[in-house]
């Protein structure tokens, strides 16, 4: 385009530089003949000079007239070049952006073509609840194998080591169902819940039989809430309040990991209120409370031969109370320190009372190499009922004297676990835990039974576990998992079993 325009314009520049070079070899002509004219000549030659002058001048003055005309003329032409030129390059460029908008329309329409037959996909599979607020299935459809090779109370997911002879086989009835519920807006505030539900409801072993193999369903956790900016009420049925972290474990989901090792972890019912302060979500503090109302210990230890539906804690007609107050990052995996108390009131079918309560602390931390350092710590009584004092709230025997009468007496309880986490890559990360959970021996042995259950004799537990797992995909899960259990049981050897799990999930 460059080479077009120069191409147009020297013509006009050739002739103006002839023109140039005219006008000065007649001012070169004129000069000395005005200057070196001879004085002698006579007027008319004079007269006959001064008039060749004046013509060579009027001349000149023509060819300087045409000269300018012809100048004005080539600027017009050069102007009228330019605006062609850049005619051009704008049509150019404005054929270049017109390409360029075609294909983004063509990309949105075929993006647009996609996401209409994602969208009719979802149509059809989609859940309607009777309310039609959005309903969303999810869940974990999981196997896990294990080898222990020692005897434990639960093979595909022990939590005390027993002794005697090991154990080997493989569950599906850790798999996970879920609802997920997003409701309307109350004063102001979004509603949502949820519910998690497992097949692990029935007793006895892995797979003994059709029944068993496939198991009871049972209600794991679930979750309501009206939720503002920096509020939230709420009820559940869930793990304490107080404990805030949990373990990463594949192998273990019906029973979460560290279980009855230092991990409080049962499933109550709580309602309590939320409350966060602070701009940034890095430095805010989280203040929480909640009524929770405490179940007895899984296991029978303090129970007497006659059925009582109501729980201890029911029995006192007053409610637990959970309270936290927690500093740093409150969702993620930043920086966060929290401490708890817990306090609830029992009655006993003995006709005692007792109180259970807890001091907590957990704590999340952070460090370099994409590694992190988390667990939670308590120190209380009569925690059976949360997950820990080895599985009993109390001790109790009867006067000798008088066998009407029993002496109770809330057993202390000391325990907690640490984790430490590396996430060698976004789908790969490694664990290492270890957790403890013990209930003074000198206190349980005052209350010592003969040819009692081992949970009622138990006063420590110990567990160390190391685990790798891997997630190939966002819905595709495998680990394996490694841990060593000890048990220590008044009155016999303590007793320790290894197990290696395996396991593989698919989430849906």
């Amino acid at each position: 385009m460059r080479r077009n325009f120069h191409k147009a314009i020297s013509p006009w520049l050739t002739s103006f530089t002839g023109l140039r070079r005219t006008l000065l070899v007649s001012a070169l002509l004129c000069a000395p003949l005005a200057v070196f004219a001879p004085t002698s000549y006579g007027q008319t030659d004079i007269d006959n000079k001064v008039q060749l002058l004046t013509d060579a001048l009027n001349r000149a003055q023509d060819q300087l007239s045409q000269a300018q005309v012809q100048l004005q003329d080539l600027r017009r032409q050069i102007a009228d070049l330019r605006e062609q030129v850049s005619t051009t390059a704008e049509s150019a460029s404005a054929s270049a952006e017109q390409q360029r908008l075609s294909s983004q329309v063509e990309a949105l329409k075929e993006n647009q073509e996609l996401q209409a037959s994602e969208i009719a996909t979802h149509e059809q599979a989609k859940v309607e609840s009777e309310s039609k607020y959005p309903v969303k299935v999810t869940g974990m459809v999981l196997l896990n194998g294990f080898v222990n090779t020692n005897g434990v109370d639960m093979p595909a997911t022990p939590t005390v080591a027993l002794g005697g002879a090991g154990t080997t086989g493989a569950s599906v009835r850790q798999t996970v169902l879920g609802l997920d519920l997003l409701g309307p807006h109350l004063f102001g505030g979004q509603s949502h819940a949820d519910v998690r539900a497992d097949f692990f409801g029935s007793t006895g072993s892995s797979n003994n039989g059709a029944y068993n193999a496939l198991g009871l369903l049972r209600l794991r956790t679930a979750h309501a809430a009206l939720a503002w900016d920096n509020t939230a009420a709420w009820f559940s049925l869930d793990r304490p309040m107080v404990s805030a972290n949990e373990p990463a474990s594949l192998t273990a989901a019906a029973v979460p990991p560290l279980s009855w090792s230092g991990n409080l972890w049962t499933w109550n019912p709580q309602a309590g209120i939320t409350r966060d302060f602070g701009a940034s979500s890095a430095e805010r503090v989280r203040i929480q409370g909640a009524l929770i109302d405490v179940s007895d210990p899984p296991y029978a230890a303090n129970a007497s031969p006659a059925v009582y539906p109501a729980s201890t804690a029911e029995q006192s007609r007053w409610p637990g109370v959970e309270a936290r107050m927690a500093f740093g990052s409150q969702e993620g995996a930043g920086f966060r320190l929290g401490a708890g108390g817990y306090f609830a009131p029992h009655r006993t079918i003995y006709g005692g009372e007792y109180d259970s309560w807890a001091g907590t602390l957990d704590y999340r931390q952070p460090l370099p190499g994409r590694m992190q350092f988390s667990g939670n710590f308590y120190r209380g009584a009569a925690l059976g009922g949360l997950g820990g004092g080895a599985y009993k709230d109390y001790g109790v025997r009867a006067d000798l004297d008088d066998p009407g009468v029993f002496y109770i007496r809330s057993l202390d309880a000391v325990g907690g676990w640490a984790e430490l986490k590396e996430r060698a890559t976004e789908r790969l990360e490694f664990n290492a835990a270890l957790g403890i959970d013990s209930v003074p021996a000198g206190e349980l042995r005052e209350y010592q039974a003969i040819a009692a259950p081992a949970y009622q004799n138990l006063d420590r537990t110990q567990t160390f576990t190391g685990n790798a797992i891997y997630s190939p995909s966002a819905w595709l899960l495998f680990s394996l998992e490694y841990r060593h259990l000890e048990s220590s049981t008044l009155g016999a050897p303590a007793a320790a079993s290894n197990i290696i799990g395996v396991a593989a999930g698919y989430k849906f």
